[in-house]
């Protein structure tokens, strides 16, 4: 080999510069063990909330000491962002993908107008919109072309307006010149929305967020590795920072009164309602339903002594402007009443205009206050939010936490003329966010508030007022961001994952490492040398380049193991086969190199090729699998052509000792093989045949169990103390949830996955909360006394995972999406894969028996999880794990296949076809590789199946079975195919070189 000494001197390189990108892994790990010994000293566990105060004092001491230096090169604070990136399976953290409604985009560009054709339209790209994969501007468009008639995009009703003019400058304009400026302004409008979300995420405090556009869909990725609080996280993202300013009714104003008396009476009719329960009067005194409801007319019922479908869900009447306060979980309820047509038409005319919003409701508060707000016709408010100019976290006079806002010029002028109508009509200011009332106080100030700084307080947390002042700050969303699809992992769960992702990667490392010295001796060592260097080399290219590692991901640098196994197989197999040549040993390994080096290519491209477009197609933890295995496949070349031969070489070369590439125990294993696999391919046929009917017959009949991502729904991993019975918890939830809720067991017998499609076309973030609160209660009799539903929700306490540990929510639309790009994904990978063999081999009939190959491995993998998918003690839902696992399946059965279509091609090509003998000698030749590699692999997706943790063991099953089933049909299925489809004189060896070799 030429140029030793480079060779050495980059290995040496890039070692020394992994190791460099390592050490803030550690340095940030080690302080971060230190913080947390130094607050468990401090804070004992008998304190109350002691988990709450240890993470307080943490943080306190990682900030005290963040810019100190460490070993003389860096500081905590500079290493924690150098360090490795783990995915949210690994260390907890929150994934949402946000949609931006180009919809309400495309409104407010025609200024919110009412022309027919436009909102037919509108309508029209929603209902296409469920089953297309196109952009929802393209759908728009098309609908618009289909509708228009003689209407225009450029009319004045339509996008010619004045926020337009400069863009649109004459009604002339054809519609095509006004699409792309419409594609403009909605690329515009969500990139504006990228930066808003960008800066709001700047100022949510957690380490290594991500934040990134999805092509030109309107959609946004947003990942936050660490982050806890689940509400506070979704309000940050969802909310369009829609501030208004509105003015209240005045307390208990005859009218509002009115109006709710008159609802009540009618709710009697319109209502089934029910007697009310003992606690319902204890709930709320009769004085409280009397002051609300009586007095309004001379002839009102005795409201006391009667059912209210609306009073008797009044829970009190608070000391504010507000009408009346409700209980949370009534709120639904409540907005239901109001809005029905028949109560609306009860509104007196002095309050025509009105507008009800609710209030933001205070931690841990039961109850919540409904404001009657003055409206108008155009239901405006009296002053929007786009006049603030500045916001921060401050303190009020009494030292409560408050955000605080300055005006512009314009605005300080509206602020003094609506505070001074304010006093005079003893009205309040209703501080309206995303139509939830933060705060109404009134104005005590004659003439009104001037200069144009103004406070928001209320019943904040500090935490809260700097979520409101960075959204504020950061500015409005030019669009609603609906969250359409979510990934919740509870830091506990990260933990185990880090722990049973370590735990299969180390015994899979130990399994191969004495395996390879087992069966090739010293050569063995040398191998395991450069497998080391090249587990060191992946982890240092991903940190440089700010890649994520998941626990997918993990299973992909184990999975890069067994390639890297299989490289140097291949090239110890050549170098016996010289060797028993009767060449020296240096001719011997010069050749076994270079004849190998084709094989080695051939099989790890096909992977690489697999691997990009899973990367291309998959999201989330899938592409940290296909990022940590096209990684893993540069650095195994890499190390396997050129480490294992410095190694080698200088092993024999310097001291002139020799290398056997065996023990004594496997010196003669797979030697004078003579199977004719050729004549066996009949019964081989018969076989698969077999295998395959069963297989389709399974999937037209029981089909196969389909995940969240492919149907939509939420998902959520719940962990108890106790072992409990999933038929039971099935029956309670189907009663709350409806049908389609399912439960089954996940891993041990005390943790559950239950999976509902309930109110799944809902983005709002309020059905989350719902559903979490019914889990809590049906669950309740389960769970350890005490346990609040803060704690339930975020998987218990620091000491104890208990309650929910994991959730998913995915939208149908998305889920579409998802399964449409695993369709692509399958097909893509086999189209691109037959182009390549067909470029490698120059015969089609290569190509076709590799792909014959693949579609028997598919279909049989796809058999076994329809057939023993509801038996299997472990999860075998169809998700996009499941389409990563076919694609590697994919991959490695199409290695496997391209080493024995090499193999048979150099020895065709010396030899010729004669009838089909050398064909069995060429797999002959390479079946202690097959054997060897796929013994290896399959050590290595046992270690992760049986220790990797429950979420893995799905994955790793079918990767099992297609290992087990791709080796099979890379002997029995792809050559006999391929040697069946050649010409009969070809067969008969009348033609004996037909593969030609360009190279």
């Amino acid at each position: 080999m030429y140029n030793k000494g480079l060779i050495k001197l980059f290995a040496f390189l890039f070692g020394i510069v992994s190791i460099y990108q390592l050490s803030y892994t550690f340095i940030s790990s080690k302080i971060e063990n230190e913080a947390a010994t130094y607050a468990a000293s401090k804070i004992s566990e008998s304190d109350k909330d002691f988990a709450s105060k240890r993470e307080a004092l943490e943080i306190k001491y990682l900030d005290s000491i963040g810019s100190e230096s460490v070993f003389g090169f860096t500081s905590y604070n500079e290493a924690k962002k150098k360090e490795l990136n783990k995915g949210l399976d690994l260390k907890g953290g929150i994934n949402v993908t946000l949609q931006i409604k180009i919809k309400d985009i495309l409104s407010g560009l025609a200024n919110n107008t009412k022309n027919p054709v436009f909102l037919k339209s509108l309508e029209d790209a929603d209902e296409a919109s469920k089953s297309s994969d196109k952009t929802y501007v393209d759908l728009f468009f098309e609908a618009f072309d289909a509708n228009k008639g003689d209407t225009k995009l450029a009319s004045p009703d339509i996008f010619f307006t004045k926020s337009l003019s400069e863009e649109i400058k004459t009604m002339d304009a054809s519609d095509e010149q006004v699409k792309s400026i419409i594609r403009k302004k909605i690329d515009e409008s969500v990139e504006s929305a990228f930066e808003v979300l960008r800066e709001r995420i700047d100022g949510f405090g957690v380490t290594q967020p991500n934040i990134q556009r999805e092509g030109t869909s309107g959609r946004i990725l947003v990942e936050l590795p660490g982050a806890k609080d689940k509400a506070r996280a979704q309000e940050l993202l969802s909310s369009t920072a829609q501030l208004e300013f509105w003015e209240t009714y005045p307390k208990n104003d005859p009218n509002v009164m009115q109006f709710i008396n008159a609802a009540n009476e009618k709710l009697r009719s319109l209502v089934d309602t029910k007697t009310a329960t003992a606690e319902d009067t204890e709930s709320k005194p009769e004085s409280e339903i009397d002051s609300l409801l009586s007095d309004v007319t001379q002839d009102s019922l005795d409201v006391a002594s009667q059912i209210n479908p609306l009073g008797d869900l009044i829970k009190g009447i608070p000391n504010s402007f507000a009408v009346a306060e409700f209980a949370i979980k009534d709120t639904a309820k409540v907005n239901e009443y109001l809005n029905m047509p028949e109560i609306k038409r009860l509104i007196p005319n002095a309050i025509q205009h009105v507008k009800f919003a609710w209030e933001r409701p205070s931690k841990g508060s039961e109850v919540v206050g409904l404001f009657a707000l003055k409206g108008n016709r155009d239901n405006t408010p009296k002053m929007s939010g786009d006049v603030v100019s500045a916001a921060r976290a401050q303190f009020d006079q009494f030292n409560r936490p408050a955000v605080g806002m300055d005006m512009n010029v314009k605005g300080a002028k509206q602020w003094q003329k609506f505070t001074s109508e304010v006093n005079l009509n003893q009205t309040g200011i209703a501080v309206v966010l995303d139509n939830r009332v933060y705060t109404a106080p009134g104005c005590s100030v004659v003439g009104g508030i001037s200069g144009g700084s103004t406070e928001i307080s209320g019943d904040f947390t500090i935490t809260e007022t700097k979520d409101i002042a960075n959204v504020l700050r950061a500015g409005k969303l030019p669009a609603r961001a609906d969250i359409i699809q979510s990934e919740v992992v509870g830091p506990s769960l990260g933990h185990e994952s880090i722990n049973s992702g370590l735990m299969s990667f180390l015994i899979a490392m130990a399994l191969v490492l004495v395996w390879m010295i087992f069966y090739y001796g010293k050569a063995g060592v040398a191998a395991d040398i450069a497998l080391l260097l090249n587990i060191l080399l992946i982890f240092g290219v991903l940190v440089s380049l700010d890649a994520v590692l998941t626990l997918p991901g993990i299973a992909g640098i184990v999975l890069t193991i067994g390639m890297s196994v299989d490289a140097n197989v291949l090239i110890f197999e050549r170098i016996k086969e010289e060797l028993a040549k009767g060449k020296g040993q240096s001719l011997a390994i010069s050749d076994g190199f270079g004849n190998a080096l084709s094989s080695i290519l051939d099989a790890n491209i096909t992977t690489g090729l697999t691997a990009i477009i899973l990367f291309i197609f998959g999201s989330g933890p899938i592409k940290g699998f296909a990022t940590t295995l096209l990684i893993g496949i540069a650095t195994s070349l890499f190390t396997a052509i050129f480490v294992t031969r410095l190694f080698i070489e200088g092993y024999t070369g310097a001291k002139g000792k020799v290398l056997e590439f065996c023990t004594g125990l496997t010196r003669n294993l797979f030697k004078n093989l003579s199977i004719n696999f050729l004549k066996k391919r009949k019964i081989a046929y018969i076989f698969s045949g077999a295998l395959i009917v069963i297989a389709l017959f399974s999937l037209l009949t029981t089909g196969l169990q389909q995940g969240v991502d492919f149907v939509g729904g939420r998902t959520y991993q719940v962990r108890f103390d106790q072992s409990v019975n999933t038929s039971e918890i099935s029956s309670n939830l189907t009663e709350v949830f409806g049908s389609g809720t399912n439960v089954k067991t996940f891993g041990e017998d005390n943790q559950i996955m239950i999976t509902t499609s309930y109110k799944v076309d809902s983005e709002d973030i309020a059905v989350d909360e719902e559903i979490q609160e019914k889990l809590f209660t049906s669950l309740q009799s389960l769970l350890p006394s005490g346990l609040t539903i803060e704690e339930f929700n975020n998987g218990g306490t620091e000491d104890v995972s208990i309650g929910i540990l994991k959730s998913k929510k995915v939208g149908p639309t998305i889920a579409d999406d998802i399964k449409k790009n695993a369709v692509w994904a399958i097909l893509g990978s086999l189209f691109v894969v037959f182009l390549y063999i067909l470029f490698r081999f120059r015969k089609w009939q290569f190509s076709l028996g590799a792909v014959v190959a693949v579609f028997h491995d598919v279909l049989v993998v796809l058999g076994v999880f329809s057939l023993l998918g509801k038996v299997m003690p472990f999860n075998m839902e169809i998700d996009q794990a499941f389409i990563a696992a076919i694609l590697t399946v994919i991959g490695y059965s199409l290695n496997d296949t391209v080493v024995v279509f090499d193999r048979i091609r150099e020895i065709v090509k010396e030899r010729g076809w004669s009838s089909g003998d050398n064909v069995g000698l060429a797999l002959n030749s390479t079946l202690s590789r097959t054997l060897n590699t796929s013994l290896t692999t399959l050590v290595v997706l046992l270690a992760i199946f049986i220790f990797g943790g429950e979420s893995l063991r799905g994955f790793m099953f079918a990767m099992i079975i297609g290992v087990i089933v791709g080796t099979y049909s890379s002997l029995f299925i792809a050559t006999p195919v391929m040697f069946d489809t050649l010409k009969k004189r070809i067969q008969s060896g009348k033609e004996d070189v037909v593969v030609e070799d360009k190279e």
